[in-house]
C-alpha cells in the first residue's frame, strides 16, 4: 500500500465538515475504530480547539478491549493530547434505571462517562464520530421495530443530552471515505470483532444495507423527509403540561397528537427507544375512548391514569 500525505483539496469535504465545529474545549469520544480515529485526526488539524480524548472500555471482548484502550492512549500521547479512560462497569454503578438491552446499556454508560469528563475538565461538550452509514443503519433499525415518523428523522448533528452538548460533524460522510483518509495519512485503527456478530441489531442492519445498496440512499431520503415534516409539526404541536385534559389530544389531528403525546411520555421518563407508535397510540386511546382502561402501564415504569377527563402519571 502506498502511503502519501493528503492535500487539502483531496479531502476538502472532510475538512469542510470539521470546520463546522465551534471553537472551544471539547471531549472527543474515541473507541479506536476507523470512524473515531478519523474524527480525531481531522480535529487536530484545527489549531483553535482544545481536545481531550475519552475512551470507554465496554468490556465486551476481553483482551481485545484492553488493547483498544492501550491503542487510544498511545494515539493520544502521540498527538500530545490528554486522555481519560474508564471501564463500563465502573460507570454503570453510577447510573440509575439501566436499560436491559446491551446496546442501550453501552450507550448510556458511554454518554454518562463523556458528561463526567466534560464536567471534571470544564469542557464545552463531546464530539462523536457518527457518520452517514450510522444514520442509514439507525433508520433501518427504527423501521424494523415500527417506529413512527418522529424517530425517523435521523441523527441530530447537535443535541443536548441532559447537561451534555453532543456534536456529530461527520453525519454526511460515508465510512469508506473516512477509511480513505486514514490510509492516506498512514493512521492505523482497531477493528471490533463484535461488528461481525449477527446477534446485534445494528450489525444485521449493516449487513442488509451492504447487500442492498439502493436502500442506503432510500433511508437517508426518508430521514430528510421526516426531518422536514418534524420541523413543520414542531410549530403546531402543543406542549402538554404534567397534567392535561384529554381534549388536548382528542381535538388534534392524529399526526399532531402523536407528537404531543410522545413528547409528554418522554418528559415523564419513558425511554426514547421504547416510545414507539403503539405506545403513543395507547396514550391517545386513553384520551379518546372513555371506555378504555383508566389506568395503564407504560415503558419506564410509568402508570398513567385518567380521572374526570384529566391525564396524569400516578405517583409511585
Amino acid at each position: 500500500m502506498v502511503i502519501y500525505n493528503p492535500s487539502t483539496m483531496e479531502f476538502a469535504d472532510l475538512h469542510s465538515v470539521i470546520a463546522t465545529v465551534p471553537v472551544g474545549r471539547w471531549v472527543v469520544g474515541v473507541s479506536g475504530g476507523s470512524d473515531s480515529m478519523a474524527l480525531l485526526r481531522l480535529l487536530v488539524t484545527r489549531d483553535d480547539l482544545y481536545l481531550h480524548v475519552a475512551h470507554l472500555d465496554h468490556e465486551l471482548r476481553g483482551d481485545d478491549s484492553t488493547a483498544d484502550a492501550r491503542f487510544v492512549a498511545d494515539a493520544a500521547a502521540t498527538l500530545r493530547l490528554p486522555v481519560t479512560s474508564a471501564r463500563r462497569h465502573e460507570i454503570e454503578r453510577r447510573i440509575a434505571n439501566l436499560p436491559a438491552n446491551l446496546e442501550a446499556r453501552c450507550r448510556a454508560a458511554r454518554f454518562t462517562f463523556y458528561a463526567e469528563v466534560a464536567r471534571m475538565h470544564r469542557l464545552d461538550g463531546v464530539i462523536v464520530a457518527h457518520q452517514a452509514d450510522d444514520v442509514a443503519e439507525t433508520i433501518l433499525m427504527r423501521l424494523a421495530r415500527g417506529s413512527g415518523w418522529w424517530t425517523l428523522r435521523g441523527i441530530e448533528p447537535a443535541a443536548q443530552q441532559g447537561e451534555l452538548l453532543v456534536l456529530r460533524p461527520l453525519l454526511t460522510v460515508r465510512r469508506d471515505r473516512l477509511m480513505q483518509y486514514l490510509q492516506s495519512i498512514g493512521q492505523e485503527w482497531r477493528e471490533d470483532s463484535t461488528n461481525q456478530s449477527m446477534s446485534l441489531a445494528r450489525n444485521r442492519a449493516r449487513a442488509i444495507l451492504q447487500s442492498h445498496p439502493a436502500l442506503f440512499d432510500a433511508c437517508l431520503e426518508l430521514a430528510r423527509a421526516c426531518d422536514g415534516l418534524c420541523d413543520w409539526i414542531d410549530g403546531v404541536a402543543p406542549a402538554l403540561g404534567e397534567v392535561f385534559a384529554v381534549s388536548e389530544l382528542v381535538r388534534r389531528p392524529r399526526i399532531v397528537a402523536r407528537l404531543s403525546a410522545m413528547r409528554w411520555l418522554l418528559s415523564q421518563g419513558c425511554p426514547p427507544e421504547e416510545c414507539s407508535t403503539e405506545v403513543v397510540d395507547r396514550l391517545i386511546e386513553m384520551c379518546a375512548d372513555a371506555a378504555s382502561p383508566a389506568k395503564r402501564d407504560f415503558p419506564g415504569s410509568l402508570q398513567v391514569r385518567r380521572s374526570r377527563g384529566v391525564i396524569a402519571v400516578r405517583a409511585p
